[in-house]
């Protein structure tokens, strides 16, 4: 049966491409259709792109909003499919397929637009112009949602979300995280190239480690806030606007900080070997990074509130927090230095790519077969 697969854009990296790398392989027949790749030799399927592709506004993201709007709404052409796969965190629910109006269409959600849902979590939905104009996304957002045969979020966390924001029921399907790559490796150190190796050499014995992609949502200034109290220099492994910033914010909260910029993904998991603990401040809608620490054997300490939440147990594989600084910083760490690495790895086994394959074929009345093809 032939499959299309349809996600907002293609990214270099982030944990909505690693979805949808799980979903190729899951749809070895598909096509991909995106508003824009920007990593075109990413999939060997064939992928489309629709006209905002052609458009300087694929480099603006918080501006693709409106324009997103419209393109998926555009008819969409060229492709005959007898399923529909959505990977949605704005509005690719919307689109349209009139060429073969019988398909069903499973739209797997990351979040309900954070931009005109929850402003709250993502600081441009907050601009006087999303402000004025999220009262009437949000109407036709929940209109269009209804149109899909089922929903499936990544987390309980969005699942709540999902209902609050659509009035709509969905499954939980958490995302696949590359568990069984990660444990292949013992000592990652010994992947590294030589320019990583001398990087890693550079870096002080113990430190507290942040990586993500710098953004404000990230809340990095909680992660040298936490290195701050507990006495430990900190590594951030990750770029993105907020350099400039973060590196005056860890100067204020007087956190010695190492800033690697974009880091490969052996160095990274070597990070997470090496780091006293893997501090992840942001409320996510599932965060994949603290997974892949676990599947390194690292001590990860998560925000309470959000995904991270529900793949990290509390004391067991991990540490919730409310704060990330002064006591509640040194209480969490000293939790952490308790939890073993075993049961870090052993949690993190559950999120292994192929669960979420198999899931993801249940979830569309599928039963084995496609992966072999």
């Amino acid at each position: 049966m032939t499959t299309l697969l349809v996600h907002e854009w293609i990214s270099e990296s982030g944990g909505a491409e690693k979805v949808l790398d799980g979903m190729v392989e899951a749809f070895p027949d598909c096509e991909i259709r995106a508003l824009w790749n920007d990593a075109p030799t990413r999939y060997d399927v064939r992928v489309t792109e629709t006209w905002l592709a052609r458009t300087p506004i694929r480099r603006r993201k918080s501006m693709a909003v409106p324009f997103a709007l419209a393109a998926w709404t555009r008819q969409l052409v060229g492709f005959e499919a007898e399923r529909v796969v959505i990977s949605s965190h704005l509005f690719a629910h919307h689109a349209r397929f009139p060429e073969f109006p019988d398909a069903p269409r499973y739209a797997y959600v990351h979040t309900p637009a954070r931009y005109i849902w929850t402003p709250e979590l993502d600081s441009r939905g907050n601009g006087l112009l999303a402000k004025a104009t999220s009262p009437f996304f949000r109407v036709v957002d929940r209109r269009r949602a209804q149109r899909v045969t089922a929903v499936a979020a990544n987390s309980h966390f969005v699942k709540e979300r999902i209902a609050k924001s659509w009035n709509m029921d969905s499954s939980v399907i958490y995302p696949p995280v590359d568990v069984i790559e990660i444990l292949q490796v013992n000592d990652w150190r010994n992947a590294l190239s030589s320019q990583d190796e001398a990087i890693f050499a550079a870096l002080p014995s113990e430190f507290i480690l942040g990586a993500s992609r710098l953004v404000e949502y990230k809340r990095f200034d909680d992660v040298f806030r936490f290195a701050a109290s507990v006495g430990l220099p900190a590594v951030v492994g990750g770029d993105g606007p907020e350099l400039a910033k973060l590196k005056s914010q860890a100067a204020e909260l007087g956190a010695r900080t190492y800033f690697l910029g974009r880091i490969s993904t052996p160095l990274l998991r070597a990070l997470y070997q090496r780091a006293i603990a893997y501090v992840f401040p942001p409320v996510e809608d599932f965060g994949i990074m603290p997974v892949e620490a676990m599947a390194a054997g690292a001590r990860v300490i998560v925000n309470s509130v959000g995904g991270a939440s529900e793949s990290v147990q509390h004391g067991i594989s991990g540490v919730h927090t409310q704060g990330f600084g002064g006591d509640d910083a040194r209480k969490a760490l000293e939790l952490a230095q308790a939890v073993s690495a075993e049961a870090a790895i052993s949690r993190a086994r559950y999120f292994a790519k192929e669960r979420f394959i198999d899931e993801l074929h249940s979830w569309v009345g599928l039963t084995g077969g496609l992966r072999s093809r």
